[in-house]
Formats: C-alpha cells, sequence, structure tokens
C-alpha cells in the first residue's frame, strides 16, 4: 500500500495540506499570478494573492482547477509543485512524497487521469485521489470502516458533494455546483443591482460570514459595505442587513436542500436508520453558514451537526486516509 506524506485538498478557491506527523501546515488561495511579459508563474498562493494586490506589472490571474477539473495542466503542475515543496521542506529534496488528493465525487475518471498525471510530473512518488466527501468523514472523526452509514454534506468552494460513506466507501454520492462561490457572486450581484457598487470576491464574502444565514434569524445584524460606485468610480458606503441577504441567498440554499433530498430519496431502510440514528455531518468552507444546521433539521428532521474547522476536514482526512484503510484490511 502507499505510504502518504501529505493529504491535499485541491479547492476550487483553496489549497490546503496536511502533512502526516505535523498536521494541517498550509491554506491558501488556489491561484497563480502569472507574468504575460515573461511568460512564466512569478507566485502562487498567498504569494500570488499579495503580488495581484499590488497591481504592479502586466499579471495574470489564473485558477487552474475549476469544479475538480484540471484547466491549466502546466500552471497547475507548478502550482502543485510549490505546495508540495512548502509543505515537505528541504524533505522533498531528499525523497518524493506519496500524496492523497481529494475531488469532488461527481468528476469523471478522466478528469482523475489529469490530476494524477500532474501530481506525478509535480514531483510524487505515488498518488491516490479519493472523493472529498470520504476524505471530510475522516477528517471529521469518522469511523468510515464499520457498517454503519454516515451522510456527509460537504459545501466547498465550487461543489456541494453528499455522500452516504459506509465501509470504507461512497455507496451513494451527488455532487450540484452550487456552494460557497455561489452565494459570494449572488451577494456581489445583488450589491451591484441594489446600490451600484463593485465589490469584490473577499467583500463578497464577507459579508456572507458576517450577515448571510440560510436560516431565519431572530436579530437582523447590520453591516456597512464600501464599494466602488459603478457610475462616477468613487468610493461608497452602504448598509445591508441580515434579512436582505437571506432572501437572495434563499434559492442557493434551497438547490442545496433538494440535493440533499435526492441524496435520502435513494437510502435503503437500513441506510436510513443509520443515518437517522447518526445524524447528518457538515463539512466544507462554507459548512459554517448561519443557520444551516437549523434549516437541514427543520426540512428533514435528523440531528445535523458541523466538523470542528470543516474547512480543513478533507486535507485531514486525505493524509489519514490510507493509514485507515490498513486497519480496515488488518480487521478483514
Amino acid at each position: 500500500m502507499i505510504n502518504t506524506d501529505l493529504g491535499i485538498d485541491l479547492g476550487s478557491s483553496t489549497v490546503t495540506v496536511y502533512r502526516s506527523g505535523k498536521g494541517v501546515v498550509l491554506q491558501e488561495p488556489a491561484i497563480v499570478a502569472y507574468d504575460q511579459d515573461a511568460g512564466q508563474v512569478k507566485a502562487v498562493g498567498d504569494e500570488a494573492s499579495v503580488l495581484l494586490k499590488e497591481m504592479a506589472g502586466n499579471y495574470l490571474c489564473i485558477c487552474p482547477l475549476r469544479t475538480g477539473i484540471v484547466s491549466d495542466y502546466d500552471v497547475m503542475e507548478k502550482m502543485l509543485k510549490y505546495f508540495m515543496q512548502k509543505a515537505m521542506g528541504t524533505t522533498m529534496f531528499s525523497r518524493k512524497p506519496g500524496i492523497c488528493v481529494t475531488v469532488p465525487s461527481c468528476v469523471s475518471e478522466l478528469s482523475k487521469e489529469a490530476v494524477e498525471n500532474v501530481a506525478y510530473q509535480a514531483g510524487a512518488r505515488d498518488i491516490i485521489v479519493i472523493d472529498e466527501p470520504v476524505a471530510s468523514a475522516i477528517g471529521a472523526g469518522i469511523d468510515i470502516t464499520k457498517t454503519l452509514a454516515n451522510l456527509i454534506l460537504d459545501i466547498g468552494a465550487g461543489f456541494t458533494n453528499i455522500a452516504v460513506v459506509v465501509n470504507g466507501s461512497a455507496v451513494i454520492s451527488h455532487s450540484v455546483p452550487v456552494a460557497g462561490n455561489t452565494f459570494d457572486r449572488i451577494i456581489r450581484e445583488y450589491i451591484y443591482a441594489t446600490h451600484g457598487l463593485l465589490i469584490s470576491e473577499k467583500q463578497a464574502e464577507e459579508i456572507k460570514c458576517r450577515v448571510g444565514t440560510a436560516y431565519r434569524r431572530i436579530e437582523n445584524p447590520v453591516m456597512e459595505v464600501i464599494g466602488r460606485d459603478a457610475a462616477n468610480d468613487v468610493s461608497r458606503t452602504v448598509s445591508v442587513d441580515s434579512k436582505e441577504i437571506a432572501r437572495i441567498m434563499k434559492e442557493p440554499v434551497e438547490q442545496i436542500l433538494q440535493a440533499m433530498a435526492a441524496v435520502l430519496s435513494q437510502l435503503t431502510v437500513e441506510l436510513a436508520r443509520d443515518i437517522v440514528n447518526r445524524g447528518i455531518v457538515l463539512t466544507g468552507g462554507s459548512a459554517s453558514l448561519d443557520g444551516l444546521e437549523k434549516a437541514i433539521v427543520d426540512r428533514f428532521g435528523i440531528n445535523t451537526m458541523t466538523a470542528d474547522q470543516p474547512s480543513r476536514t478533507a486535507a485531514v482526512g486525505a493524509g489519514k486516509y490510507m493509514e485507515v484503510m490498513k486497519n480496515m484490511e488488518r480487521r478483514i
């Protein structure tokens, strides 16, 4: 069996890396600053984010992985190599690492093979690609090797992955392209349509985290947003509250709940009994959205909890996956 040095969650917006024996060692934007004049990658991750904000030079922001699919092979290779070297340190120069990488449940075998090829080119010794909900279940502290079924709702940036995990694998899975980026996009569109202001993706995410909600709130928190007036190109401040943001988030939240219903409709009596008894576990970077647990309980009547540090569960689980599988084989 493969010995895993690194567990890597290749998200659409963030790359998280777990190193065996050390825990999560990095969590950085999945972006590259490409120097169009020199025709080469200038910076990756946090460094790329800083460089692009400075607006100096002729740099292009490239996101080489979108919805689990490699969109730019060469840039993806350089990005992955950078993160692997940063996570391994000087050890990378003495031996190549074995890695376990997560992908959304819905990606094709061809897309998984592309990720494998990129990883080998980036310097991996061995690689295994696993479904993100399986890794997230392990990272959330669930023993996936048992015959008891577990329902994982993993909400990342590009995809929401829902899976029933039992005996070490996903027996039922479903993915929808509605997740954190969807919330951020509709918030930006709303602020522009309603107030005529242009705001950044980071500002939209802040609005989502501070006043966004998936369920009705008793209180109605308000926050001020500074944006650029689209008409006269000057800065202007507006106030937004939780109720108005909740209204525009209602549709994507409903799409996630419908995807959950589609999975629940496929359960056998035995699987359904396990899930009702054990509950639903939320993971992923957008799992902490206010009111999401309540919305699920209200719709389905099943106890729901959010994993600790949900944005890190997939990377942690990927790093521990082979150890879990070895223990499962020993029991068999």
